[in-house]
């Protein structure tokens, strides 16, 4: 598993590639753009073209970038779903013009509508964006990995299930793929305080979803119990989740390979080395545990 963190590009793009070595990280996760505003970062054609080459010399394996929070697929709102749009193909652009391993989403929320009635419309998005970046920039877009949710209000992705409808809504598009956030497992109810209980998650994800769209993981604690449905990280290890669980799941055989990005808080500026050096303890005790109850 390769161990990373959300890094700032404070300053240009490339500069997540040097704050990612900083804090010892083998991937980093940066925002292409504001989180909370809908007006795209004008990147330089040099900044953009230049920044696979950097990455490429630097020890960093793999940029993984999160969309917009603003963004609203399930809306029925005209407005906010053309704002939600153009800001995901903008978001898509950008990630694979720096030939990123794809961009992360929070899909959205129908606001109490129901989620049967929003599928058709998410999925025509999906396919809309796609369409419209590779028609831009002539070549294949980058993934798009949709992000499991908390569970808050009518947010969509809520689970496993979910998730996997929205894949299939659209013929089962290979530019889909998934990104497992622990800490809005946890808040949505699917606990993994065992290797029992971590090892039935990674199966029933591989049986709803199938474990080769797995991107990436989120690797976050919560601040929240169990079953909360809020979205509230913490550091690994001063959390409700704890570091035995988070051993269990991030140790799973099948996971090997795959990025584990923090995004817990820190001091209060985000992912720190200590907290890295905290993610690789976890995966290691949780290997030892694996293998002494072989």
């Amino acid at each position: 598993m390769k161990i990373g963190a959300h890094v700032s590009t404070a300053g240009g793009i490339a500069t997540g590639i040097t704050r990612g070595q900083e804090i010892a990280c083998d991937a980093i996760q940066i925002f292409t753009q504001s989180p909370r505003m809908w007006r795209p970062t004008a990147y330089s054609d040099e900044a953009l073209d230049g920044y696979a080459a950097l990455e490429e010399a630097s020890s960093i394996d793999g940029t993984y970038c999160h969309a917009t929070y603003l963004i609203n697929l399930a809306t029925d709102n005209a407005d906010l779903a053309a704002k939600s749009f153009d800001c995901l193909v903008n978001n898509l652009i950008v990630g694979t013009r720096i030939a990123s391993k794809g961009v992360v989403l929070h899909v959205g929320s129908h606001r109490g509508s129901g989620f049967d009635g929003v599928v058709p419309q998410i999925a025509e998005s999906f396919r809309r964006a796609f369409d419209e970046v590779e028609g831009s920039l002539g070549q294949a877009s980058c993934k798009l990995l949709l992000e499991n949710a908390a569970g808050t209000g009518g947010t969509v992705g809520r689970s496993f299930d979910e998730l996997a409808r929205l894949i299939e809504a659209t013929g089962g598009d290979q530019r889909l793929g998934v990104c497992i956030d622990t800490q809005h497992l946890f808040a949505s109810g699917i606990g993994y305080a065992n290797r029992t209980e971590a090892d039935q998650v990674i199966a029933s994800f591989d049986a709803q979803i199938g474990l080769d769209r797995l991107g990436c993981m989120h690797l976050n604690d919560s601040k929240v119990p169990l079953g909360s449905n809020r979205d509230r990280h913490e550091n690994l290890g001063d959390g409700e989740v704890g570091t035995t669980a988070l051993g269990w799941l991030v140790s799973h055989p099948a996971l090997d390979g795959l990025a584990a990005l923090l995004e817990v808080p820190g001091d209060g500026d985000g992912p720190r080395t200590s907290d890295v050096v905290v993610a690789r303890e976890i995966l290691a005790k949780g290997k030892k545990a694996r293998a002494r109850k072989r």
